[in-house]
């Protein structure tokens, strides 16, 4: 009978557990998670220990609050940064080290008969990734344009030469040129064109009823002279 008892007591105090993993980075501060309905059970205590959660309190304890008030803090890198009066009382471990690592357990104290939360997390330190740094075997020459673009999480560099780009502006500046200079040539030829089409003109207009009026005299006298 006792022994039915301890099966259903340990039945009745795992339902509300659970257990996590958590990947810290050595030197880095990690956030071990830990929540509750605040809205439903308002302000709780709860408290924070090195081990898995035992059927009462903590093991180990590290961090432990009455009602809001932190009480006891066995290490200033413990911290609650989550807003605990919202139900988050997520342990912040600060510079995590090796000796960190390991299991730590939340408990939170729901009124009531085997209400209690209990959340068990298992804390992985690795080390921080190092950075290769980005070697060049050689030196841009000056004159040169260095343009970079990143492929695959690789930068690349990519030489263009402002000597071809001078040429390449330069031809083409050259060419502008030139048209503009036969515009000017073919606008010139055009005015002189019509200039001189002016000048034969007025000069008919001028000369041409001259000379033949003289003409038209003389042939006259001609004529009279005759039949004199």
């Amino acid at each position: 009978m006792r022994g039915l008892c301890y099966f259903f007591l340990s039945i009745l105090t795992q339902v509300s557990s659970s257990t996590l993993k958590v990947i810290g980075v050595l030197g880095h501060n990690v956030t071990l998670p830990c929540t509750y309905d605040s809205l439903t059970h308002g302000v709780l205590s709860f408290c924070w220990g090195r081990g898995v959660v035992p059927r009462s309190q903590c093991s180990s304890t590290i961090l432990s609050s009455q009602d809001g008030a932190v009480p006891f803090r066995q290490s200033p890198r413990y911290q609650l940064l989550g807003r605990v009066t919202d139900g988050d009382v997520s342990l912040t471990i600060l510079d995590a080290q090796w000796s960190d690592a390991g299991v730590y357990g939340c408990r939170i104290e729901i009124p009531g008969w085997f209400n209690d939360k209990k959340v068990n997390t298992h804390l992985v330190m690795e080390e921080a990734p190092v950075e290769q740094p980005v070697t060049q075997d050689w030196a841009p020459a000056s004159g040169d344009i260095l343009t970079t673009f990143v492929t695959n999480n690789v930068e690349v560099g990519e030489v263009i030469g402002i000597a071809t780009l001078e040429s390449h502006n330069t031809t083409e500046e050259e060419f502008k040129a030139f048209l503009e200079v036969g515009n000017i040539s073919r606008m010139a030829a055009i005015f002189f064109f019509i200039i001189i089409i002016i000048l034969v003109f007025v000069f008919r207009r001028r000369f041409l009823p001259k000379r033949t009026l003289q003409h038209l005299n003389t042939s006259t006298a001609e004529n009279i002279y005759e039949v004199l």
